[in-house]
């Protein structure tokens, strides 16, 4: 069982992105949903707990922090964790642009677990879509902006972030960085990059370090063990998957690469990060007293 607050929109107003549902759920131990596919993108956020996420093969161990994404006739499954039942918040969404969106923020079939450093943030946009519930286009309109922010903070990135500002250069860089959130895996060089940017390789060079104070090379190494980072702390993967599926074919030369970027081996910061989980506590729900179980612009109490 779950104590659930739903939005769900009947006809939404926006064709080619727009907002299907969102709502927040407090799962009881060992709550599960699926297996079964669904017919959108639901990006689920874990505000608190632990749980499990996994599909086909594919098996992930999620806590609070990390968000996980279901891709449209999937099949999926996913279940709170017997001791620490999380609470997680979802939003679901839709259009003919759904999916551009979605690789936009660095989600694909290839990566679909994520973490994201200001659950507090993301919390605040879901309740106040769950707050609006009247039936108007000013209501659709407000809920369009909140799915937008809501895409905005998790399209904010540590790479990225740590740079000096990409918007001088118009689309180049935008571009090139997009390629690589939605390719690293597949073990990208500069070439490829420059190849599909249609620049040639030095040109490509001059605007990443003009606009970003980096070589390409540099920044898709850092993308990649940022990446890294993340499947560490969020699968049981072993160090040589994590490798392959952050674009390395080589175990040895991953682990340099992340040594030299994290002062320490994989393995190292694996265990520090499964000791810091294990501390972890995400805010409080006081927000949610004032909510109805079931609101919506249609509402309904499905279980997400």
């Amino acid at each position: 069982m779950e104590d659930s607050y739903v939005l769900e929109l009947v006809e939404p107003k926006f064709r080619d992105f727009h907002l299907l549902h969102c709502g927040y759920a407090r799962c009881k131990p060992c709550h599960s949903y699926g297996p079964a596919t669904r017919p959108n993108y639901i990006i689920h956020y874990i505000l608190e707990g632990k749980g499990t996420y996994q599909v086909g093969e594919r098996k992930y161990q999620l806590s609070a922090g990390q968000g996980f994404l279901i891709e449209p006739e999937t099949l999926t499954f996913y279940q709170a964790d017997v001791q620490e039942p999380w609470s997680y918040l979802w939003v679901g969404v839709g259009g003919y642009a759904a999916t551009e969106h979605i690789r936009n923020i660095g989600l694909n079939e290839d990566q679909l677990i994520f973490r994201y450093r200001d659950g507090e943030r993301l919390k605040k946009i879901v309740l106040e879509m769950l707050k609006h519930t009247k039936v108007s286009v000013a209501n659709l309109y407000y809920l369009q902006g909140k799915l937008y922010e809501f895409f905005s903070a998790l399209t904010e990135d540590e790479v990225i972030d740590s740079c000096v500002d990409i918007s001088k250069e118009n689309n180049y860089i935008q571009e090139a960085v997009t390629y690589i959130r939605n390719h690293y895996s597949k073990g990208l060089n500069v070439m490829d990059i420059a190849r599909h940017m249609n620049v040639n390789r030095s040109y490509l060079y001059t605007i990443f370090k003009d606009n970003l104070g980096m070589s390409p090379k540099d920044f898709l190494t850092k993308f990649q063990i940022s990446q890294a980072r993340e499947q560490l702390a969020l699968t049981d993967l072993s160090i040589e998957e994590v490798a392959e599926s952050c674009g390395y074919r080589s175990c040895l030369v991953f682990s340099k690469a992340f040594k030299k970027e994290n002062g320490m081996t994989p393995t190292e910061y694996r265990r520090r990060r499964r000791q810091e989980e294990k501390r972890t506590a995400v805010a409080s729900e006081e927000e949610l007293a004032g909510l109805g179980r079931k609101t919506s612009l249609k509402l309904n109490n499905q279980k997400r």
